[in-house]
C-alpha cells in the first residue's frame, strides 16, 4: 500500500566533502534548528584509507512548513 504524497515525509540530504568533526556539527546544528530531525550519516572511503573523504547527512521533518 502506498502513502499518497501529501501524506510523505519530506527529507533533506546534506553533502560534506571536508569531513570534520566541526563541519558535521556546523551543518547538524544548522539542520536542527531550521526544524530538521537528524535520521544517519553515511561516510564514503576509498578503498585502503580509513579516514572518509565524503560524507552524506539525512534529515526528515513532518511537514514542511506551510507558507503563509
Amino acid at each position: 500500500m502506498s502513502v499518497p504524497p501529501a501524506e510523505k515525509a519530506p527529507w533533506r540530504v546534506v553533502e560534506l566533502a571536508d569531513v570534520c568533526d566541526r563541519s558535521i556539527e556546523e551543518a547538524l546544528n544548522a539542520a536542527t534548528e531550521d526544524g530538521w530531525r537528524f535520521e544517519s550519516v553515511h561516510f564514503v572511503t576509498q578503498p585502503g584509507n580509513r579516514r572518509p573523504m565524503m560524507a552524506f547527512l539525512f534529515f526528515t521533518r513532518d511537514a514542511l512548513p506551510r507558507e503563509v
